[in-house]
């Protein structure tokens, strides 16, 4: 899926997505591609979606476009 970052908190290490059809995906720093602990809001991603641990869906192998 393609979507940007909406919202960062730096220090707990999670977001939120929003996709092109403007869906939001939470997300959480370690499932970031390239290994970074951080992105800019605005940032434009691709990304998978699967099944998380607190019942809802979130965002996975998320990868600056």
């Amino acid at each position: 899926m393609h979507g940007r970052v909406v919202d960062w908190d730096e220090h707990a290490g999670f977001g939120t997505i929003e996709a092109d059809d403007g869906t939001s995906y939470f997300f959480h720093c370690t499932t970031l591609a390239d290994g970074s602990r951080t992105i800019d809001v605005g940032t434009g991603v691709t990304f998978d979606v699967v099944a998380g641990h607190l019942g809802r869906w979130e965002a996975a192998r998320v990868e600056k476009r």
